[in-house]
């Protein structure tokens, strides 16, 4: 094959490590990473708003894993496979850099042989840019499941970002998914391995680390996920958290979402992108989140609505002398339109969700729970 062949057959093949993709109306799919017919070229959300593309691709998608969920495993016999060479993705990506002025590079891969030769690859990749071509942009690196402290260390001295993905909430779960894989010494040892060497390089540049959840194919529940994010966040230099819904024949049968299907998973990582939230800008705690009989949030609600149902002691709430993390509880409302409040209270007297410049479903909710009186 050549490069262009190549890239084909692993955008392809990476093609459901898709998070924060999906929209909860009709409970469809929303998922998407092609641009003008180039799947390997992935739109992305800025922090500060819009979007711009970055090339995201397997290095390889041979594997000798064998992750029940992942459509890469081992045996898993109607997978191409190819692989690209160091200097070959390196240049690639300059070339696309070129032409398109790309946000950077997020690049991860299947098993070559063993954790350590894949990560002895991938590193290349980014020193081949870093040092050869002299590339000071965005580099993001998947940490493979069991790589050693060296090869974590390599990592974070060269990418702005790194991960692993941690899958699985718990141990159990983990053992539901893979025989080979360990949870503890292959997936959170170098957790807190990236961790240290992060908080290390103080002084210099920051690298951030992240990691994902699959949602649905080991039988977990919300608050198992939910639990496991919350002591991420509070142990560890964890700047996000992500969650992709597991999709249905992607994976081997016999695991549990196979076997037990969720109808609802998209509405499900829907509503754990809400709790996360919720933790990292609202001030909520893990405490506050409800959840069903069967560890769920709800499908109906979202959780912050839930809380604020559940407290009804606290509304209706004074828009003229409640503090900004009140204000934060109020369903409907966010950090944007919070400091809207705080600021329009000091100059003018508030009458209405008029006022807040709320409209549609979002003002409707919000003059529920206030009181402008």
């Amino acid at each position: 094959m050549n490069s262009q062949e190549k890239l084909e057959v692993l955008a392809d093949a990476g093609k459901y490590d898709l998070a924060c993709a999906c929209g909860t109306k009709g409970n469809t799919d929303h998922r998407t990473r092609a641009e003008d017919g180039h799947a390997w070229l992935y739109p992305v959300s800025l922090p500060r708003g819009g979007t711009g593309v970055m090339l995201k691709t397997l290095l390889s998608s041979a594997c000798v894993g064998d992750c029940a969920y992942c459509p890469m495993r081992s045996s898993q016999d109607t997978v191409r496979r190819c692989t690209l060479g160091v200097d070959e993705l390196a240049k690639l990506f300059l070339e696309y850099d070129r032409r398109k002025r790309l946000l950077g590079l997020f690049v991860s891969s299947g098993i070559i042989r063993d954790p350590d030769h894949t990560m002895m690859r991938l590193n290349a990749v980014a020193a081949i840019l870093r040092r050869k071509y002299r590339y000071r942009g965005y580099i993001h690196l998947k940490v493979i499941p069991g790589a050693s402290d060296a090869a974590i260390a390599e990592a974070v001295s060269l990418a702005s970002a790194v991960s692993i993905n941690i899958e699985t909430p718990t141990a159990e779960h983990c053992q539901t998914l893979s025989g080979r894989k360990r949870w503890e010494e292959d997936i959170m040892r170098p957790i807190r391995r990236i961790d240290e060497y992060i908080r290390n390089d103080e002084g210099r540049r920051r690298v951030r680390q992240t990691t994902q959840f699959i949602v649905g194919a080991a039988g977990e529940s919300d608050r198992d996920i939910v639990e496991q994010t919350v002591s991420l966040y509070g142990k560890r230099s964890m700047e996000r958290v992500y969650f992709s819904a597991y999709q249905r024949g992607a994976g081997a049968a016999g695991i549990p979402g196979e076997v037990s299907p969720d109808p609802h998973i998209l509405t499900r990582e829907h509503r754990l992108y809400q709790t996360d939230f919720l933790i990292r800008q609202y001030g909520f705690s893990g405490d506050d989140l409800l959840y069903g009989p069967d560890g769920r949030l709800s499908l109906t609600d979202d959780p912050k609505k839930c809380w604020a149902d559940a407290h009804p002691e606290c509304f209706p709430l004074s828009v003229r002398k409640a503090e900004r993390w009140q204000l934060l509880r109020i369903p409907g409302l966010g950090p944007i339109t919070v400091g809207r409040i705080l600021k329009a209270r000091r100059e003018t007297h508030l009458r209405g969700v008029e006022d807040l410049k709320l409209v549609g479903k979002r003002a409707e909710l919000a003059k529920r729970y206030l009181d402008f009186s």
